[in-house]
């Protein structure tokens, strides 16, 4: 029997099945690109531990900046934790001395706020008189009052590298102040509205004094490790005319006080701080900030 030309053959219903089943589109399930984009990385990685190492450090600022705030972020959520556990009695502050223990819970009153005593005596704990908000008064010598404004120097007015460090330092003097007296308005003044560590600082200073303060907090340079302009070429999302400060500093937290518990921290820490000073309106604006704990002590 001879089977007539392609173009002369009758199409069956098994010829349109298989023609259907062969053009229709492949499912590309969530699992499968997840799988193929896994292989594409494990194919792309450098072989062996060295090598991972380099290529992971030997990347641009800016996206060294992009990790650093990631880690800053991190490190807020951390130690709100810590804090928050320290004020509710969940484990007991890092490096508290034996000298300072924790005050007591007050007495269950028909009213929120502690009362005076029978014989007039005002409410103490721990050696603290309590304060009419149930929060321990701040120590009168330690007083926000006690702590000067922060002011820029006229050099970091100007349009130069010089200009954009001071101001940089500056920034980092308004971050001491603002946790020492709970004044953010210097720190805010001299940062780019809508950026997400300026937003973390402002909140967790604002949240510390909605019920507690701190005193003795600082922040000193040690070392100044880079200061010159970004290429807006290589990183398009940097704004123009903006120079990158990276500085080491050595900071103490001092003394905080969450509701009716004092955290006292002994020693200083070092830490690396990234700020980008852009110049805009005629003035530096710090346009993104990170810290990172890789600083030398």
């Amino acid at each position: 029997m001879m089977v007539p030309p392609l173009s002369e053959r009758p199409v069956t219903e098994e010829d349109e099945e298989r023609f259907r089943r062969e053009t229709a589109p492949r499912k590309y399930t969530l699992r499968r690109r997840w799988a193929d984009y896994r292989a594409e990385v494990k194919a792309r990685r450098p072989k062996g531990a060295r090598a991972r190492a380099r290529a992971w450090l030997h990347v641009e600022p800016f996206y060294w900046g992009m990790r650093v705030v990631y880690v800053v972020l991190f490190a807020g959520a951390v130690l709100s934790v810590y804090v928050n556990g320290v004020a509710n009695g969940w484990w007991p502050a890092w490096g508290e001395r034996p000298t300072v223990a924790a005050t007591t819970t007050p007495p269950v009153n028909p009213t929120p706020t502690p009362s005076p005593s029978a014989t007039g005596e005002a409410a103490m704990s721990g050696g603290y008189q309590i304060g009419p908000d149930g929060v321990l008064v701040r120590p009168a010598e330690h007083a926000a009052s006690t702590y000067t404004k922060p002011e820029l120097p006229e050099e970091a007015k100007e349009h130069t590298e010089r200009g954009a460090e001071l101001a940089a330092e500056y920034v980092i003097d308004t971050i001491t102040y603002a946790w020492n007296t709970g004044d953010t308005r210097p720190f805010e003044d001299i940062t780019e509205p809508g950026k997400e560590v300026r937003e973390t600082y402002i909140h967790n200073v604002n949240e510390l004094y909605s019920h507690g303060w701190m005193y003795d907090s600082s922040s000193t340079v040690t070392r100044i490790l880079h200061v010159a302009p970004v290429d807006t070429e290589e990183h398009p999302k940097v704004e123009p005319d903006t120079i990158l400060v990276i500085f080491d500093i050595e900071s103490s937290n001092g003394t905080a006080c969450v509701d009716q518990k004092i955290i006292v921290s002994e020693g200083t820490y070092p830490s690396r701080i990234f700020l980008h000073m852009t110049w805009k309106n005629g003035r530096w604006i710090d346009t993104g900030t990170g810290v990172t704990d890789d600083a030398q002590s």
